[in-house]
This record gives structure tokens, sequence and C-alpha cells, in this order.
């Protein structure tokens, strides 16, 4: 920077968030120190290319004019040709070439013009993964190391001779969270995870968000030296022991701790109100103030009594009435079948029956599948039946963590437990749902559980209608210990009335969030069109075609 580009002020930055890492100078241009997003004098309040990367024309020709140059030491940055060679990074007097790939292939690149710290890119940054992720196989290993930018990546592997596996994040800490989740099965596949982002408020509070998304106890965020920003400045500065000391003191990150009430009191006051998200009858949210995110709740009900078509019922519901990415784990069903029942549910006709389904074209049915099945906002775990439990557990909270779904359901409770375990099934229920309770809590997903009943005692059983008592959860009192919420379902399928036979009570059995137990309301099945109606609903012919909703 010339003697004529003098810094004027700080600034607010609108890419980070930043309240005064933001930067004017007498030139007119900005630069933000927290997410270096650059803002040249001619395009004042446009967002530079960083961290937002543009995507360009993906054929070949046009975007390899941006990867060239030659394999160099690093000088400025202090990084061997040895390690600039190992990340495929190209330089040229003023510019470093970052290189990302996909399937070992170079896709797309970031440029960093030396002198001005200005970035910009080139290529198709869709699919790849994080800086120096093609080094590693994706089996995991000790330790991984995250820093914030690829020049920091190449310092710590610099530092650790390139011992430990190290990548950086490719937009940014502003985009921390979402590079991550980009690669969440690399990531989780580390028995360590150090977070080493520069040493500012955005680059820790960005470390405090990724490590809640990462399993627990596992992640480790680095507090760098007094003085010292990031990895490559203590590289430059020959300070190769005080990093690895600090590298091994790097804290476990615990999200929550011990506090004292009244200083809390502010954050009572003006908390946020939790959302809830209504049922569709009205009986429930009279009795449960709806569903909320963050907790756990278990249906119920006796063996043909109903189970899937309330849990159809719900999984449509959540996808037409939120905005929110659902996901689905039904392991006694393949996902066809599942998709047949929420897309029947949007015709209010039984699709999954083959003469229903023809009487409908292929436009029809197209549209039928497009109103309710959006683009990246349901995920279903396509395996039929279990096989592994920590598989399955892994493949589910890959959903929840990986997919982003804030809501998820889980059919059913005692099919994973079939899997864990060979005798002892109490005790395996208690296991599966310590696990899930504490998925609900590390995640804050909204989970809906489907659960059975063990058999009743006496000459009548859940068939005939009996009511249902938590007493009669099959194999453990942890079910309804551990859910926030246990909702029954009562019928009587062997009456001789059709219309008692076809109706189903719904009996709240617990609500930790009201403390309202009792009926809710009841269900009648339409056998033409496949649905459920609350009981004071008109069911006439004439209105089985249109929604109840």
């Amino acid at each position: 920077m010339n003697t004529a580009n003098t810094f004027i002020k700080h600034l607010p930055c609108e890419s980070c968030g930043s309240k005064d890492n933001n930067s004017l100078y007498s030139d007119g241009h900005t630069y933000c120190f927290g997410c270096e997003t650059r803002v040249s004098s001619e395009k004042i309040g446009i967002q530079s290319s960083t961290p937002s990367i543009p995507t360009l024309p993906t054929d070949r020709n046009t975007f390899l004019h941006s990867y060239k140059g030659s394999y160099n030491a690093l000088d400025d940055r202090k990084i061997s040709l040895k390690t600039a060679k190992a990340f495929g990074v190209l330089s040229s007097p003023n510019k470093h070439v970052y290189p990302y790939y996909n399937n070992n292939e170079v896709v797309a690149t970031k440029t960093r013009v030396i002198d001005i710290k200005e970035f910009y890119s080139g290529g198709d940054f869709e699919g790849t993964g994080l800086f120096g992720q093609h080094l590693y196989r994706n089996t995991g290993g000790k330790y991984l190391t995250i820093t914030e930018g690829e020049c920091d990546a190449m310092a710590v592997y610099e530092i650790f001779g390139g011992k430990w596996s190290v990548v950086s994040l490719k937009r940014g800490c502003a985009s921390a969270v979402k590079d991550i989740r980009e690669s969440i099965e690399f990531v989780e596949a580390y028995e360590n995870v150090v977070l080493a982002f520069d040493n500012d408020d955005a680059g820790q509070k960005a470390a405090r968000k990724v490590a809640r998304i990462l399993k627990p106890n596992k992640t480790k965020i680095m507090s760098f030296p007094t003085g010292f920003k990031d990895a490559n400045d203590m590289l430059k500065q020959g300070k190769f022991e005080e990093f690895t000391k600090a590298w091994w003191e790097s804290n476990t990150y615990t999200p929550s701790g011990i506090l004292e009430l009244s200083s809390k009191k502010n954050d009572w006051l003006q908390r946020e109100d939790k959302e809830s998200v209504p049922y569709p009858w009205q009986g429930l949210n009279d009795k449960l103030y709806g569903m909320r995110k963050g907790e756990l709740v278990t249906l119920t009900g006796g063996t043909g009594l109903g189970k899937s078509s309330v849990t159809r019922e719900l999984e449509h519901w959540l996808i037409k009435n939120t905005r929110d990415n659902v996901g689905i784990v039904a392991l006694e069903e393949n996902w066809l079948r599942t998709a047949d029942g929420i897309i029947s549910i949007e015709a209010n006709d039984r699709l999954y029956l083959t003469e229903k389904r023809n009487n409908y074209s292929n436009e029809q049915l197209e549209t039928l599948f497009d109103n309710v099945i959006e683009d990246g906002r349901v995920f279903i775990h396509a395996h039929l039946g279990a096989t592994n439990i920590d598989e399955i557990f892994s493949k589910l909270r890959y959903i929840i963590v990986g997919c982003e779904c804030e809501w998820v359901v889980v059919d059913h409770l005692h099919m994973l437990v079939n899997v864990m375990t060979e005798g002892d099934e109490r005790r395996g229920i208690d296991n599966l749902m310590n696990r899930l309770r504490s998925l609900v809590e590390e995640t804050g997903v909204g989970m809906i559980l489907v659960s059975h009943l063990r058999r009743a005692a006496g000459e009548k059983g859940h068939e005939q209608g009996i009511e249902v008592s938590l007493s009669h959860l099959k194999g453990s009192q942890g079910i309804s210990q551990l859910s926030d919420c246990v909702i029954a379902l009562e019928r009587n399928q062997q009456a001789e009335d059709p219309e008692e036979a076809n109706t189903t009570r719904v009996r709240v059995l617990k609500s930790r969030y009201t403390g309202d137990t009792g009926l809710a309301c009841s269900l009648k099945y339409n056998s033409n069109t496949g649905r459920l109606y609350e009981a004071d609903l008109d069911l006439s012919p004439q209105q089985t075609s249109l929604s109840p909703f």
C-alpha cells in the first residue's frame, strides 16, 4: 500500500457481520481483516468474491487459464516448495493459485493477489471438498486440523511435516458451517478434530458454530498465543514449538457449563419464543400446543391400529407446513412405499394401489410429486431393513447434520432393538433411547419416534380398543422417561360397527411441555381417500376429494 493510500476509519462488514474489522482507505476501497473481503473503490457497496465464490463456465478451455503458474516455494508465506507442490498450489511473482478438487481433478481455483490481499475465483466449486482434502482418503485417522484459510493449512502441514491431516475452509469463516456440512463424512471419520481458526472474534465464533454440529467430545478449539493471528503468522516468525504446544493444549469444546443464574436475567427476559408447528388435528393442539424442535415425540399403538397412517399424515404435514428439511428413516419399507404414502395424502387418494394410480396420467402424477417433494427438502434412508446399529445411527445423524433436516421420523424403535441386542430387550431399549435423546439434545432436531406396545394382560387386547397407559409401552420405562411427549392410538378393529372399527382414539400419555394428558381427539379413516379426518369433520362423499386441512 502506498503512502497516498492511507487508513481512514473502521466500518462494519456486511460479509461476515463484524462491527469493526472492515477498514476504509483513502483511495475509496474497503478491506475486512476478519473475512478478508475487499471491495474496490469502483464497487463500493458490492461484496468481493470472498467469501461468496462465483461460478464461471465449466468448460475446460475457459477455466484452465486461471490455473497457471509454476511450483515454487511461497517465500512471502515461508512455505516450502515441497508443501506447495503437495497441495497443488501454483504461483507467479504476484499471485498464488489454490486448486480445489472433485474426484482428484482440479475443477476450481482461488487466486490470491499478494500485494493487495485480494481474491478472485474460477471454475465450479459444486462438489469440491475442503482445501487439501484431496491429499487424504476418506478413511479418517487420529487427528484432523481445520484452518480458516489455505495458507494456514499449508503452514500447519509445514510445521508438522505432514504428520497429521490438515485442511482449510473454502469460503472463509462466514461460511464455515456450510463448508463443514458439505464434507461432513470426511470430517467425522477422524477421532479428533482441531479447529485452528483465526484468533479474532469472527474466527472463534465460527469455530464454536462448527463444533456444535460435530460429534460431542471430539472437537477441540485451538487458542493462539497472544500476539499471533493465525497458523501462518506463527510459521513466518518461526514459532514451531509455540504452535505445537498450543495445538496440543487445544480445549475440547463443551456446549454447556455451570452458570450463576442471576446473571442470565436479561437472557431469560429477552429469549426467543419457542416456535411450535401445529399438529394436523385440533384436539392434539389443544393438549400439546403443537410440536417443537428439540423434542422427542413417541407415537405408539398396537399392531395394525394406524401408526403408519398417522405417521404419513405427520410427514406430509411437516413438508407442506414448514420450510424445513424433513428426514425419514423407515426400516420396514423401501423408499417407494414411503413416497407413495406421502404423495397419496397430497392427492387425497390411495396412489399406492395400482388400480388407483392407473386413473392418473404421468403429467398428473408428476404434478402431485412436485407439489409435495421439493428439491433438496426431503431425505429418506433408502436401505430396507436394519443391518448394523452404528451404521444406522451414523446415517441418521448424517440426515440431521449433513442434510440439515430440522425434523426426522424414525419408524420404528423395535426394529433398531432387534439389530442391537441378542437377548436383553429392556437394556437394548434403554441404550437406544439414551442415544436418540442425546442426538435430539445435541442437534436440536424435532424427532418423531414410532414404538410398539407390549401385549396387554387380560381378556381384551389392543386390537379390541382397550385404553393405553404408559405401562403398556413395550420393553422399558426408558421410552416414557426420555420422551418429551407420548401419544397413543386406540381402536377396536374387531367392532361390528364399521364406523367404530374405523375410528381411532388419540390419547396423550405424557406431555412435558404442557403437562396436559388424556383423550385428545378421534380420527376416522376414509377408505376411499386413505386419509385420517378428525371426528367432528363432515365425511360426506362430496367432500372426500378435498383436503380436510
